[in-house]
């Protein structure tokens, strides 16, 4: 579908035409005059589901959660100058969390660049590093030669976008006047050349996978009773394959698996009975931490939230195989470790598969998570009132099975990792736990609700505020996504610090306060509010999701109260010997 109006048209179709067929079919749009080529190419194709989003760093951030539900690279698309900046912390985002984004940065030609020109900036390489690919297209041209090297760069984008390490590829694409599509003679000759075998070598592959040889492992992997498999944050295309494969290494192999909060391992609880939830209150405590050391670790991915954790692990220094194709260093401990490029079902393969008996380090293991499990759940049942610290825990009975659900940053992450109990409600959680960052959460869930239908997201106000811009695109979107906000009035992250002792700095310039009524920001964007004075009142409003729209429920709560009561649950929990 080639527009031969004129040399621009030509070229941004050319574009859109090569990424069609290679699979993509969704592009974000923020609105801009130099980028209007790129904009009538995508948003006129049959089959491209174009979506305006106004600010730039939302749609990044929309991008994203698009692009982390689907597993499919997304297109964005804006116009020169500043506007490309606003995607920066996505892009960073997208980079360490090896998410596709294919990022069409409009650009003035080079004789309007550095002249004073109007929305001009230098965008060679905007993004640094934080790019799989950058390339400065060339002029557009209306010659088949060009349009041949178009389409090639075009196609090595998205092949780079994705493999062998998945992130954002940036496509800086400079165009002369004029912008709109207006028709000029002599284009259309083009149309006899170019003719439908000019993209005909493509076939959509969105679904083509990595091909890795096997690798060959240790001979002194899995041959001991003493191993742990450590679980770390993990968004699979298909939880419940990946659920499966782990809980078949660890049947394997006889060992525990240690699931951080991130990972579905914690939402399909019957398919592994040596799934350990509690390991961070379990490791605060010496006698626990001592009798639990193991000789091995196989670690999948990157390391779970839990610091506990890491120092445990970083103490003790066990032989740790990390599991991962990326390429990248995935030890911030530097410990005794050593990667192993494979995938985890040809590590299944690779593994001699005989099923180990109940070994003492196991059932060790079980043990003490029964017990810490327990202590958890008597109490939890026994607070009534409307708490940050219990809502993490109680999440999973309240929300529909196989909810879609964000996961913001800062302190819903971390009660999610010390308290979401095992269940088998087969949740999907999300996050953006790349750069660890509060920037555009809400417009990452509003992305994943996108791609689902609908979406749950938890979040702090702090985190919502960072992000109050994603509310511009709520009445635009036919998705539904329930907020459950946790108003605590600050950044309740910072209570856990040592930083929280100088009170003479520390409200104004680390917890920073915000009197936003939510209420009231609700309404300005035509969302529906709802104030939650009880867990019973929540229960109810998160039995039945509306069709489309987006709806707030806040949860009033104090945050010095819920500092006190989640630091005592941390030291008690597993403060006990068996």
């Amino acid at each position: 579908m080639l527009d031969f109006r004129n040399t621009n048209t030509l070229w941004a179709s050319v574009i859109t035409e090569t990424l069609t067929h290679l699979g993509v079919t969704t592009a974000v749009v923020s609105p801009g005059s130099r980028s209007t080529p790129l904009t009538m190419a995508f948003a006129s194709h049959p089959r491209i589901k174009a979506i305006p989003i106004l600010d730039e760093r939302s749609a990044g951030f929309f991008a994203l959660g698009m692009a982390k539900a689907s597993c499919q690279a997304i297109v964005l698309i804006c116009t020169s100058g500043t506007a490309g900046a606003n995607y920066f912390p996505a892009i960073i985002e997208a980079y360490e969390s090896e998410i596709p984004l294919i990022v069409l940065t409009a650009d003035r030609p080079p004789e309007l660049r550095d002249c004073a020109s109007g929305q001009t900036i230098d965008q060679q390489k905007l993004f640094g590093r934080y790019v799989r690919s950058y390339v400065d297209l060339a002029l557009p041209e209306a010659t088949f030669k060009q349009l041949r090297y178009l389409r090639q760069v075009t196609a090595q984008a998205w092949h780079q976008c994705q493999w062998p390490i998945a992130g954002p590829v940036q496509l800086n694409c400079p165009f002369r006047d004029p912008l709109a599509p207006l028709s000029v003679n002599g284009i259309d000759a083009l149309s006899t050349v170019i003719d439908r075998h000019f993209f005909q070598h493509f076939t959509a592959m969105g679904d083509f996978p990595f091909v890795m040889r096997a690798a060959r492992l240790p001979a002194v992997l899995g041959q001991t009773e003493r191993g742990l498999i450590i679980a770390g944050p993990a968004q699979p295309e298909a939880d419940q394959i990946y659920c499966d494969a782990i809980a078949t290494l660890s049947k394997t192999l006889g060992w525990p698996v240690l699931a951080d909060g991130l990972s579905p391992l914690r939402n399909h609880g019957d398919l592994n009975s040596h799934v350990i939830t509690t390991y961070d209150l379990l490791l605060r405590h010496s006698y626990h931490a001592k009798a639990l050391a193991p000789e091995q670790v196989i670690q999948i991915g990157g390391l779970p939230t839990s610091k506990v954790l890491r120092q445990w692990l970083e103490r003790i220094d066990p032989w740790r195989w990390i599991i991962d194709i990326s390429g990248r260093n995935k030890d911030p401990l530097h410990g005794k470790t050593m990667t192993i490029p494979i995938t985890l079902e040809m590590l299944i393969l690779s593994v001699p598969q005989s099923t180990r008996a109940i070994a003492p380090y196991i059932k060790a293991w079980a043990e003490r998570e029964a017990i810490a499990r327990q202590r958890l759940t008597d109490k939890f049942e026994s607070l009534e009132y409307v708490c940050e610290v219990k809502l993490s825990w109680l999440l999973p009975t309240l929300l529909p099975p196989k909810t879609p659900l964000m996961i913001a940053n800062s302190m819903p992450v971390r009660d999610v990792e010390w308290f979401w109990p095992l269940n088998n409600q087969g949740i999907r959680p999300y996050f953006n736990r790349g750069a660890n960052g509060i920037d555009g959460t809400l417009s990452t869930a509003m992305g994943i609700a996108q791609y689902h239908g609908k979406a749950v997201l938890l979040t702090g106000d702090l985190a919502l505020l960072h992000d109050s811009n994603g509310f511009l695109n709520a009445s635009q979107r036919a998705f539904h996504l329930t907020i459950v906000l946790v108003n605590n009035r600050g950044g309740g992250i910072f209570e856990t610090l040592p930083i929280s002792q100088f009170d003479s700095l520390f409200e104004d310039f680390f917890a920073t306060p915000q009197q936003v009524d939510f209420a009231t920001l609700a309404a300005a964007h035509g969302l529906t509010h709802g104030l939650i004075s009880s867990w019973a009142d929540l229960a109810t409003h998160l039995t039945d999701f509306p069709e489309t729209g987006v709806r707030l429920l806040e949860l009033p709560c104090d945050r010095k109260s819920d500092a006190i009561l989640r630091t005592e649950l941390l030291t008690a929990i597993g403060d006990f010997e068996t």
